[in-house]
Parts: structure tokens; C-alpha cells; sequence
């Protein structure tokens, strides 16, 4: 309508959908499914964890440049969030080039826990190979110019891990349907800027804390191979579901784990065999390993300890994470 030459517009939708708030999922109660079904969900997230190592050290063979690159990249999924700018999947990589703002080295440096010097030479090594370069006054990430796969397969591991974890939660009352992984995949592309601003955020501060503990990420790559491999195996011989800390307990000793060899690690990880071997030597030492006479590796129960309170860290930001996907869902549907 027209009133003294202004165009009115009348909002048609007179009742706009408001979230139910008394249907939120909280964090917390995440968690207590992730904690007391362990022994389901534990070994779907370490193989997620590690499949998704897999293809960050296949990028560079070199795990801190690519930590670099998707901290920078997690800068600009920040700048979309703040700025209110949804970026769906397809308009994300519609492109190989990718903007990002202006950094330091004292910042990489800080943020990473990289040496001054070495985040110096690895930016110089990725401006090098143009991976990150200048076009005017911005500063892109090149992808065209590193090994690069678009996230397809990581989206369906996180959505087919959080279907399971929605029925779990469904029949302890913390959900009130389950959802589909095909929900999950759509929910995912769609926002896709914000949620993997959230992965990142799950991620990055757990691959720095492990990086701390292992002295390097190749290290802790080797390592939660070997993890893995225990989790799988015990999973397989596990006939009722486990809390964490009996699961723990119960596969990680002399008499129930399962070990692995040095060329199979390679083999999974794409880590050069002599590299594995050097690696694997050190944790051993270090005794965050050992080593039986068929030279198959397994975790040491002392370790596993130490691990355990840095381990539930990440099952809080993982449960953290799982609650805002499932509100974010719930928003969608309810639209």
C-alpha cells in the first residue's frame, strides 16, 4: 500500500516461527550418551578422527601447514559468523580460491604453538608453491595448488556419527526424534560456513593440545593409529555397551589389546615407513607405547590414564558440537 508516497510493506507472515527453546539440546547431556555408550561411540570417533588425519597429512605430507591453512580459513568462516553471511557447501567451493584477512607470523606462531621460526619458513614454503599468495590488496588460499578434496566423505562420517549418537539419545529422552543422516548432510551443506566454523573450533584446539603432549602431530597421528586400531578390535569382542572409563579399563592391558605393525601404520596413514618406524621407537621410550614379540605396538595402561582426563576435553567440545547441529536441525525442520 501507498500512505503519503511511502511504500508500506506488510509482512504477510503474522506468525513468525519462533524456536521452542523447551526443545534445545544441551551439551551436557550429550556428553553422558557419549561417556556411558563408549564402547559404540568411541570407536566410530576415533576412526572419524583418524580418517580425517589421513587426508590432512596426504595435503603436504606435512601436518602444521595444513594447520596453518585451516586456521586461516577458520578466520574467515569467523568473519561470515560475525557479519550474520550464511555460505552454503556449494557456494564455499563454487571456487579454488578462498580470502582470507591478514595475519602474523606471531599470531600462526601463538595460536599453533609453532616456533616463531619454523611458521616463518612454512608460509614462506606455501607462498612458495602460491598455496597462499597476494592478488592486489587480498590474500587468498589457493587450492588448486596443494592436493586438495573437498570435505564430501568427512560430512558423511560427522552426519552418520551423529545419526547414531540421535538414536542413542533418542531412546535415553535427550532427543525427541532421531535424525537421518541424509537430514544431517542437507543441515550441513546448507550452513555450511557455520557448522564447519564449529568443526574447526572442535578441531583445531584438539590437534594443538595432543601436539603438546606428543612433542609433533605426526607423532600423535602414529599414535591414534594405534588407538584405533585397539578401539576396533575391542569393539568387536564387546557384547553390551561400556562406559569409558570400563571400556578403558577392560581392552587397554596386556591381555585384551590388540597391536598393529609399522608398515600397516604407514600403509593407513601414508606416513613414509623409516618416519613410522623413528616415531613409533620414540613413543616406545617414551613409554606412551609398547612393543610384544611380534613387533605389533599397543598403548600402555599408564598412558591411557594420563590421556584419559585430555581425552574427555575433547568429548565435551565433541558433545558441545553435537548439540548445536542437532539445534540447528531442529530450527530447520521447525521451518
Amino acid at each position: 500500500m501507498f500512505i503519503l508516497g511511502f511504500t508500506v510493506i506488510v509482512n504477510v507472515n503474522m506468525n513468525p516461527i519462533i524456536p521452542d527453546i523447551s526443545r534445545q539440546i544441551y551439551k551436557e547431556d550429550i556428553l553422558k550418551v557419549l561417556e556411558r555408550k563408549y564402547s559404540l561411540m568411541g570407536p566410530m570417533w576415533v576412526n572419524q578422527q583418524c580418517e580425517w588425519m589421513n587426508g590432512i597429512y596426504a595435503s603436504f605430507k606435512n601436518h602444521d601447514k595444513f594447520l596453518i591453512l585451516i586456521f586461516l580459513v577458520k578466520k574467515t568462516l569467523d568473519f561470515y559468523s560475525r557479519n550474520f553471511t550464511k555460505v552454503t557447501y556449494e557456494e564455499f567451493y563454487s571456487k579454488d580460491i578462498v580470502q582470507i584477512e591478514r595475519f602474523s607470523i606471531a599470531e600462526i606462531s601463538e595460536a599453533l604453538c609453532i616456533p616463531k621460526e619454523s611458521a616463518r619458513r612454512k608460509i614462506l614454503e606455501l607462498e612458495e608453491v602460491t598455496a597462499i599468495r597476494k592478488i592486489k590488496n587480498k590474500i587468498i588460499i589457493d587450492r588448486s595448488k596443494f592436493y586438495f578434496t573437498k570435505p564430501q566423505n568427512s560430512i558423511k562420517r560427522i552426519s552418520r556419527f551423529l545419526t547414531t549418537l540421535s538414536d542413542i539419545s533418542e531412546n535415553e529422552n535427550f532427543l525427541s526424534d532421531s535424525i537421518t543422516s541424509e537430514e544431517l548432510e542437507l543441515i550441513i551443506k546448507d550452513n555450511f560456513s557455520y557448522v564447519w566454523k564449529l568443526y574447526y573450533e572442535l578441531q583445531i584446539p584438539m590437534m594443538i593440545r595432543y601436539k603438546e603432549v606428543f612433542g609433533d602431530i605426526e607423532s600423535f597421528h602414529i599414535f591414534g593409529i594405534c588407538v584405533l586400531n585397539e578401539h576396533l578390535h575391542a569393539k568387536k569382542v564387546t557384547e553390551h555397551d561400556m562406559h569409558r572409563d570400563e571400556f578403558l579399563n577392560s581392552f587397554f592391558s596386556s591381555e585384551n589389546s590388540q597391536g598393529i605393525n609399522a608398515m600397516s601404520i604407514s600403509d593407513i596413514t601414508g606416513i613414509p615407513r623409516a618416519t613410522v618406524i623413528r616415531k613409533l621407537k620414540n613413543l616406545v621410550k617414551q613409554k606412551k607405547l609398547r612393543i610384544d614379540i611380534k613387533k605389533h605396538y599397543k598403548l600402555t595402561m599408564s598412558f591411557a590414564k594420563i590421556l584419559k582426563p585430555i581425552q574427555r576435553n575433547t568429548l565435551v567440545k565433541l558433545a558441545n558440537f553435537s548439540a548445536k547441529v542437532y539445534n540447528l536441525e531442529l530450527i530447520e525442520r521447525k521451518n
